[in-house]
Formats: C-alpha cells, structure tokens, sequence
C-alpha cells in the first residue's frame, strides 16, 4: 500500500471478525456496508475497506443505506441522514469507488440487499458502534452471509476493546484514559482515505439488484418535503433547519474552534452566551469524526504530546497542557462522550432501568411511592404544558430544534424525574421525548444523559428529599438565579410546534 496516507493500517484493536467465513478471492468487490460512519473522512472503517480493495486488487462498492422502520423514524431524522448521503455522493463522484444509496420506500423492502451484493463480494466491512438497534442488526447480517465480514470501531479516540470493564464513575475513567490515550495519539485515521487511491473501477451493479433496489433519487436525497411525505415515518416530527453532511460539520466545528473555544470553560452553561459546538448531531450520525474535532482544537492550541503532564490523577482540567477552554472542551468530546460508548460496549442493558448504580437504585425504590409536587402525563411533557415557565421553554427548543441547552437539558430530566409517577415512568418519557425529537439522542452520549439525572456516573447528596432520596437534585428557581436566561426565556416563552 506504498506512499499514500491510507497505507498505514487500520489498528488491529479496532476490528472485530464477525463470523469465521473465507475471504472470497474471487469476487466482484470490496464491500462497505455503513450504518452509523456516513461520512468520507477520517473513517477507519473506509480505510479498512480501502486496504482490502488494494490488496485484493478489487472495486470498492460503498452501501448506504437508510430503513424507515428504525425506532423513532421521522421527517427530522431523515431529512438530516439524507442531506449527509446526497454530500457522501456528490463527494464520490471524482473517486474510484461505486457509491450506492439505498432508501427503504416501504418497511422491509430494502430485505435481501445485503445478501445480494454480498454474494457477489470478496467481504463486507461494516461499523462497530455498540448502541441502538445496530449492534442486534451487524451481527444478525454476519450470521447470514456466505464471505467474511468485520466490524470496525471508528467511534473515538481510546478503541473501544481498550477498557475491559465499564466504569462507573467519570473520574475513574478519565484516569484510566490518561493513562492509555498517549498510546493512540500516533493511531489517528488517515484524513481522506481516498486520495490517491488507484483500485479498479466497478463498471456496473447489475440490473437485478438495482432494478429491485433503486438508488435514491436526487430529489429524495435533498430531503425535500414532498419526497419525506411518501414514506411510511413519522410526519409529525418535522424536520429542523439544522443541515445534515460533512461540509456542515466542518464549518461548525472552524466556527466554535476560532470563536467560541477560548470562552467555553466560563460561558457555555449561559444559554444566553450561544457557547456551545453544536458538533453532537453530526457525531451521531456519522457526518463528523472525534478524531478531526481532537485534531482542530490540538491544532488551535499548538499543542503536541510533549505538553501532557504525566501523572495520570483523574483531574477535569491540567492534564492536557492545554487553554481552558480546551481543557473543559477535550474533557466534554472525549471523558464524557467516550464514557458512553464504555458503557454500550461494557454492560449489557445498559438502557434499562436496572442497570443503575444500587445505591442510586435503592434511593428510587425507597422514594418510590413519595407523593409528587405534581404529575404530568407523557402528552403534558411532550406538548410543554407544565407549570415551569423554564422547562416548558426547554421542551419546546427540544420540540423546535432538536436540541436543548446542555446545562437545561440536566434540569430538564431531573423536573421529568420529579413530576413523574415513578422513576422507572420519568426513564421511559425521558428516552421517549429525547430519541423522539433530539437530532443527538439514540446515542451512547444522550443516554449517559439521560441515566446521570438518575444517578449513574454520580454520588449520594445530602440533603435528603422527597422523590430523589439523595440522588443529587436541581430546581428551576435556583437555576434562574444563577444562569444568564432572559434571551432564552423570551425566545422560547411562545406556543410550542412541531
């Protein structure tokens, strides 16, 4: 694989073998099946599918493909997949690889695509992110097909198989973290995996497949509403004005890095500051790397590896020999984020109720039955109509943009905990209303959210109260108090839509 920056391999630790199924020499193509890396840069998984086309000497074929029956399948949630395929296209046209977007126009009608074209492949690379419905669906497909397939961890900066256990608190894994990080700084994956590639090119699917599965249209890939309203998803949730793709991930990661970074570590819990990445959309779906955020505020910071202070002590800030901001930026894109992704890898049922702490677990059952200032049904939640003037604002940006302000969307789940009929009612709502509307939720991160406001990744807190024992609590009283709001109380104060 010579000279080009794609020559240096994919880190052993990062694929998984799927099933014990031959390479099949003989095969048209290399085939990539991408399911939650939609983007072309920076992706370990293309880069491994592209060191398998050069040593095989075949066509690359690049599956992506959209279903309509995934949980929560909606105008806003297609709409954003589709605006990155139809950038994944139009960036694949000057390269040597045949790209394939498949858009499911009915439930189960995209069944067999994958059999199909991997009957005619050398072997499937797939992506290995352990959350949602993909792991079940990888896995159910390595058991199918005939060739070897591999699933490859392009999720973060630590690999996933690097921890061996799943850490129950943010301090102990940010140790282990600065710890082991140093060892993967030099493993970043190549920026274009593409460049310079010379593979042959696939003159043709053949007829039976694409007659049977056609290629998305251009007018479906601009996620256009009349194009949206013919599929079996969910209309009611309608699509946000934030837009899907690489190009828009990269221009908002250049926008935070050059304005915003320096002053996050001081304003971004201000709603009214506007100190925020907005990156957490495009991590979900793929559209953007953690390794090219990393490498934009390493490089905005000057810093190499030189400058990290050694001892490993598990601190939020001091370790990375970095600005404030940085430091308080790094510790959110990798300690937070990455302790997500430990837990959906670690701990089987990781989503259900029961995989709480047992000290958080005994605080809710023991407050279990402790009458509730108030109680709202699902539809009051979903619908704003509480009697907080601030949640009910928090709800509706959630309802308008897909998104809630980070520090809000804390007090947001602890109110939901607190106006609920039980606390295994407020997870429910709480996974309902996030994976629902949140352009981020359905993600290893939104669930460490979600699981925080119940004790997960914290510690007891005295005093102890009604509803919460001494799982820590938060009001909306003394959140005015402390935080800049008045913008954001009066953008948010109107009716809700959807």
């Amino acid at each position: 694989m010579g000279k080009r920056e794609a020559s240096k391999s994919v880190p052993k630790i990062r694929i998984t073998r799927l099933n014990e199924n031959p390479v099949r020499a003989d095969g048209h193509f290399v085939l990539l099946w991408m399911t939650a890396f939609r983007r072309t840069r920076c992706n370990f998984s293309l880069q491994r599918a592209v060191e398998w086309a050069e040593e095989l000497e075949k066509p690359l074929v690049i599956l992506e493909a959209l279903r309509c029956d995934y949980p929560w399948a909606s105008d806003r949630l297609h709409a954003f997949i589709l605006q990155g395929m139809r950038e994944n296209r139009k960036r694949l046209l000057s390269k040597p690889v045949t790209y394939y977007p498949y858009v499911e126009d009915a439930r189960s009608a995209g069944k067999g695509l994958l059999e199909s074209l991997a009957h005619l492949a050398c072997v499937v690379i797939a992506d290995d992110y352990p959350a949602f419905f993909l792991p079940k669906m990888i896995r159910a497909a390595a058991s199918r097909i005939e060739i070897r397939m591999e699933a490859v961890d392009a999720n973060g900066i630590l690999p996933l198989k690097v921890p061996e256990q799943g850490f129950g608190t943010a301090y102990a894994f940010r140790r282990f973290l600065q710890k082991h990080l140093p060892d993967h700084f030099g493993d970043f994956p190549a920026t274009d995996p593409l460049a310079d590639l010379h593979i042959p090119s696939l003159a043709r699917l053949s007829d039976e497949i694409l007659n049977r599965w056609p290629p998305a249209s251009d007018e479906l890939l601009e996620g256009a509403p009349s194009q949206l309203s013919r599929l079996p998803i969910d209309h009611t949730v309608s699509a946000v004005d934030v837009p899907g793709g690489g190009a828009a991930a990269a221009e908002r990661l250049e926008l935070f890095v050059e304005r915003l970074l320096s002053v996050y570590h001081e304003s971004r819990n201000h709603p009214d500051e506007g100190v925020f990445s907005g990156l957490s959309p495009y991590l979900h779906f793929g559209h953007i790397s953690s390794h090219d955020i990393v490498r934009a505020v390493m490089d905005s910071e000057e810093w190499s590896p030189a400058l990290l202070v050694q001892k490993a002590s598990g601190q939020r800030s001091g370790w990375w020999g970095m600005s404030e901001g940085a430091e308080a930026f790094m510790d959110q894109v990798i300690t937070w984020r990455e302790l997500g992704f430990n837990m959906c890898s670690q701990v089987e049922g990781y989503d259900r109720f029961e995989s709480l702490p047992e000290w958080a677990l005994k605080e809710l059952r023991n407050h279990a039955g402790d009458r509730r200032p108030y109680l709202y049904s699902l539809h009051q939640f979903e619908s704003a109509e509480t009697h907080d003037d601030l949640w009910n604002c928090a709800q509706r940006q959630l309802l308008q943009e897909g998104t809630i302000h980070n520090y809000l969307r804390m007090l947001w789940g602890k109110k939901i905990l607190e106006w609920s009929r039980s606390p295994e009612e407020a997870l429910d709502i709480m996974i309902e209303l996030n994976n629902k509307y949140a352009l981020d939720g359905r993600d290893p991160n939104s669930c460490t959210g979600i699981f925080w406001i119940l004790g997960r990744y914290d510690r007891p807190w005295v005093p102890e109260r009604p509803v919460f024992g001494r799982i820590r609590y938060m009001s909306s009283a003394s959140t005015l108090r402390k935080l800049r709001l008045q913008e954001y109380l009066a953008r948010y104060g109107g009716g809700s839509r959807r």
